[in-house]
């Protein structure tokens, strides 16, 4: 076990809100050995090989019930007590991603990132900064478009009944009541990168002066 406890930062955001481009965007600001990232998206209950693509349709992901929250504390867990972590990667129902294996090693600053994280106590309650990823409804509908339809094969009609019926109504119940509790609130509605950088320029330096030294 690690002598000194790990700065823990909890981002968060709706789908479509660019929570991936703000983590690569701050993650190359650091190497391996100073910044882990432990995804939520990785702990989802392996359901969808039982399903007709009927059942899958209707299916609601994005529900906290879906989540193996008990493995997911676990693990990041056994990074704050400085011990490696090896577990597949979740593929989204595509039957041609081969899932990786993923080796997450500890490091001075863990990355926790998924839609519950607020939402699941125990794990908000470890965080030490909370980022809250926002953007206006229609701008992350067109991007969950463009990614459902060219990463995980979904049909646009398909995208569509999930965006309304569960993925909105998900957001609002799970998400946003925490949106005024968190460190910082970032709006992402333009496809500017610079306005990113420059926020993720900003914290990387504060944890450079605080957490690494």
């Amino acid at each position: 076990m690690t002598n000194n406890k790990p700065y823990i930062i909890g981002v968060a955001g709706g789908s479509g809100s660019g929570k991936t481009f703000f983590l690569n965007c701050f993650l190359a600001h650091f190497s391996a050995d100073e910044v882990c990232l432990v995804s939520q998206d990785d702990y989802y209950i392996p359901v969808a090989h039982n399903m007709t693509p009927e059942e899958n349709k209707l299916y609601n992901f994005d529900l906290p019930s879906t989540i193996d929250r008990e493995h997911f504390f676990k693990d990041i867990s056994s990074l704050i007590n400085g011990e490696t972590v090896i577990k597949h990667e979740y593929t989204f129902n595509n039957p041609n991603a081969v899932p990786k294996v993923l080796e997450i090693k500890p490091a001075p600053i863990i990355i926790v990132e998924g839609l519950f994280i607020m939402h699941f106590t125990e794990i908000a309650a470890l965080l030490d900064m909370k980022v809250f990823i926002d953007a206006e409804e229609d701008v992350a509908l067109q991007r969950r478009l463009k990614r459902d339809l060219l990463e995980r094969g979904y049909s646009h009609d398909d995208v569509m009944y999930k965006w309304h019926n569960h993925v909105v109504p998900s957001y609002k119940e799970y998400l946003l009541p925490y949106r005024d509790v968190c460190t910082k609130v970032i709006s992402n509605n333009t496809q500017v990168a610079g306005d990113i950088m420059e926020i993720t320029d900003q914290i990387s330096r504060e944890l450079r002066e605080t957490v690494l030294g």
